[in-house]
């Protein structure tokens, strides 16, 4: 028999806001930086394994698939810095109004975009 008083999901009860998005997107770049890492020690090995293995994965991150492995990288970063420091002042107690939240949010997502291609345009 099926049990009528469990508790619905909660993309069930509440509806979708930033909020929700930036703090999956949140966790994600904190992921994808983690595994990020392990390219920046296979480059730092390369160096140490001599100019044949540096020279294949330079050329690697040079075409195509390595070089949006690096864009898609940079955003991570910088939106997990902005992020990070939104999350800074909610710790200290400012930013939790609802409309200054969804702002705050709105202001992260784009200024990591922005960097990121002001990155890649300067590099």
């Amino acid at each position: 028999m099926a049990r009528t008083d469990r508790p619905l999901s909660p993309f069930l009860v509440y509806r979708w806001e930033i909020s929700n998005t930036l703090s999956f997107l949140h966790r994600m770049t904190g992921v994808m930086l983690s595994i990020g890492s392990l390219a920046l020690v296979g480059w730092l090995i390369s160096i140490v394994a001599g100019h044949d293995a540096y020279s294949r994965l330079t050329a690697f991150f040079e075409g195509v698939i390595g070089a949006l492995i690096l864009f898609g990288l940079t955003f991570c970063f910088f939106y997990h810095l902005g992020n990070g420091i939104r999350h800074l002042f909610w710790d200290a107690g400012y930013g939790f109004e609802k409309q200054r939240a969804r702002m705050s949010g709105w202001i992260v997502l784009i200024s990591a975009l922005l960097l990121t291609l002001a990155f890649w345009i300067v590099a």
